[in-house]
């Protein structure tokens, strides 16, 4: 058995003052600092969008955020333009230490469809490598912390059960954009049922 931490966007755009903002979401970052010493694999992704994603709002004449459309075959909620390359809201929290990340996998590169998951866009017609690569180190348990639970966190988790990985989402290590109130107790309770261990940080600090 091997394990390896995924550290899922980590980025200012989902902090307090980013443009898609999660209430409290600088509070995972010392939670994913302190989790990634008790790991000898920890690996991060990060939201990287093309200016003209077709997620954005912005991109589509008479839409706003919250806002539903369908994107490359599949529902797409319209989000605030964020994590754009190369702008300040797509870098990775300051405070987040990455000395001991192995490797950054980006995602929703394709403006075409957007990649809420860590191993593949929403179609599940392009991987990002993510999941090759923790299966070329051996790695059978994936524990995920990061941002957010009802969104990146809980459809990583999904592909990575779908993969064939034992998933372990560290629940206090992560936070939710709750567009509706209660996505992220959904969530957990939706990931819950597919087969996910949900857990608290502490218990890995005892082992």
């Amino acid at each position: 058995m091997k394990s390896a931490l995924v550290l899922v966007d980590l980025q200012y755009d989902f902090m307090p003052g980013g443009a898609l903002a999660v209430s409290v979401g600088d509070r995972v970052v010392p939670v994913a600092n302190e989790l990634s010493a008790h790991f000898d694999l920890v690996v991060a992704t990060q939201d990287w969008h093309p200016r003209d994603h077709g997620s954005f709002a912005s991109n589509h004449a008479g839409k706003k955020p919250g806002d539903m459309i369908e994107l490359g075959g599949v529902p797409q909620v319209l989000w605030p333009d964020h994590c754009v390359q190369g702008s300040p809201g797509a870098e990775l929290h300051r405070d987040f230490d990455r000395r001991r990340v192995k490797q950054i996998f980006r995602k929703g590169t394709d403006r075409e469809i957007d990649s809420y998951s860590g191993f593949y866009d929403n179609g599940h017609r392009k991987a990002t490598g993510m999941g090759e690569f923790l299966k070329s180190e051996g790695v059978t348990d994936v524990y995920i912390a990061g941002l957010a639970t009802d969104y990146c966190v809980k459809f990583t988790a999904l592909d990575g059960i779908r993969l064939g990985f034992r998933v372990h989402v560290i629940e206090d290590g992560c936070r939710g954009v709750n567009l509706s109130p209660g996505d992220s107790v959904r969530a957990i309770e939706e990931l819950r049922g597919a087969g996910v261990e949900i857990l608290q940080s502490e218990i890995l600090a005892r082992v």
